[in-house]
């Protein structure tokens, strides 16, 4: 497995970024006119572009910093997409019944927090340390939760068919997506850094 950091890229070095999500699928054009559609990817990849505007060059210097230390598309990190990190829309506040987990069978203690997008599931594996709340059946349960994998255990298997849910913040964990970083001085005191771009990886 590649080398990830539990870092997080600071948000004051992403202000102003720009990104979203990126699918592959494969279309083919018949004969008939018809096409013939299938995805490559069970999952979506997310694409961002930071640092774009000028900044102070104390925040350049950060960003460089931050960059070495991960040895450019080396290593992975965390991020903070400003248009999705909870399991509720932006303007909430999470809470324990936001997401379903799974269901209790009497045995099973762990379960993967996950983020429904319709009928698509997205796998949260950064949840963020002290926001994680569960319940099972509508109930608070005592619970630990790994925030470098996502999984939750909880103190006691639940019940057969009792729904286990879930509210969190999350980070989406990405890597630089070039080995260099190019700096335009602007001024005495400000600078450019230009197209750093970052990619979400698979943990």
């Amino acid at each position: 497995m590649s080398e990830f950091h539990e870092a997080r890229l600071p948000a004051r070095l992403a202000f102003g970024c720009t990104g979203g999500i990126e699918r592959r699928t494969e279309v083919v054009g018949l004969a008939s006119g018809f096409e013939r559609r299938t995805s490559s990817w069970s999952q979506a990849r997310r694409r961002y572009l930071i640092a774009t505007a000028a900044r102070p060059l104390d925040e350049i210097a950060e960003l460089t910093a931050f960059f070495e230390a991960r040895g450019g598309r080396l290593a992975g990190f965390r991020f903070r997409d400003p248009a999705d990190f909870k399991s509720c829309p932006p303007s909430a506040q999470p809470s324990a019944s936001d997401q379903p987990l799974g269901v209790g069978d009497g045995a099973r203690k762990a379960f993967q927090l996950v983020k429904a997008y319709g009928t698509v599931a997205r796998t949260i594996a950064k949840p963020v340390a002290g926001t994680v709340k569960v319940a099972v059946a509508g109930v608070a349960a005592p619970f630990t939760v790994d925030t470098t994998t996502g999984v939750v255990t909880l103190a006691t298997a639940p019940a057969v068919g009792a729904a286990v849910t879930a509210g969190f913040e999350f980070d989406t964990p990405v890597r630089f997506d070039l080995d260099r970083l190019d700096v335009t001085l602007e001024g005495f005191a400000a600078g450019r850094v230009t197209a750093c771009a970052l990619v979400e990886v698979r943990v």
